[in-house]
């Protein structure tokens, strides 16, 4: 029997899902654990790495770190200027002003989509080992509010995994059919959606097993990495203020403060 998974491909982290016994069943992955780092790096002899183990080494290996990739997928330069100037590696871009993002490591580039697709094998290799058989169609989820673009640029991801993505669903629809809300008749949901990398709410009207997404707004720039960058812009400031140093341009304090960032969030 064919097994297809559902992908969380999240900004900060990834999940994937599968039903057994008619419910939706997170998949531990290789380390035991239940969510993925959204991360990929390139070790200083070219070694590739995702996940966990690719977040462990990323202070001492910054410049070949990647994360929060979700932001590029699928927009042009113009569109993400902010974001890609608070990053430990460098954002650029080729001449139809597509993104791209430099691995010095490799000394080549890759596009978003190619970054995001390392996640995806990744989160489809542990699925396999979990299921005990290969797995090569998937569902995955993204922010209500993306574009056509942006839609198509995840798709691809999941074509240069080598997985057949099935459908694009909008996160709120997928909550909301997670939590078995589709078996109810007639009803108005609002879902709140705080992630790494955006915030929206949607409001949704359920029937007869079909969901349709009234209205959604949010803020494609608001989320745990925007928490993060806030704390590290204070602590650059405190610290110049304190000791006259500017730990702006030192990369590697940059990922120090920025992971100091997440753990007192939590």
């Amino acid at each position: 029997m064919i097994k297809v998974v559902g992908i969380d491909l999240g900004t900060t982290n990834s999940v994937v899902a599968t039903i057994e016994g008619g419910q939706p069943s997170v998949i531990i992955n290789a380390e035991g654990l239940r969510t993925t780092p959204s991360i990929v790096a390139y070790t200083k002899k070219q070694e590739l790495l995702v996940g966990q183990i690719a977040k462990r080494q990323a202070v001492i290996n910054p410049e070949n770190t990647f994360f929060s990739v979700k932001r590029f997928i699928g927009s042009k330069t113009g569109e993400i200027k902010t974001e890609s100037t608070q990053l430990p590696y460098t954002v650029t871009h080729d001449s139809n002003d597509n993104i791209k993002i430099a691995c010095p490591s490799l000394s080549k580039e890759f596009s978003p989509e190619e970054i995001s697709a390392q996640v995806l094998r990744k989160l489809i290799n542990d699925a396999t080992t979990y299921l005990g058989q290969d797995v090569t169609q998937a569902v995955i989820t993204v922010p209500a509010y993306f574009n056509d673009s942006q839609r198509q640029a995840t798709m691809d991801a999941g074509k240069i995994a080598g997985v057949e993505v099935l459908r694009i669903i909008n996160e709120p629809t997928a909550a909301s059919l997670a939590y078995g809300l589709d078996k109810k008749q007639n009803e108005t949901i609002l879902v709140f959606d705080l992630g790494g990398g955006t915030f929206d709410v949607s409001i949704l009207e359920v029937g007869d097993g079909i969901f349709e997404v009234l209205s959604t707004a949010g803020d494609t720039n608001l989320g745990g990495d925007d928490f993060d960058n806030v704390l590290v812009n204070w602590l650059i400031k405190d610290f110049k203020k304190i000791e006259n140093i500017d730990l702006s341009t030192d990369i590697q304090a940059l990922q120090r403060l920025t992971e100091a960032a997440e753990k007192a969030k939590t």
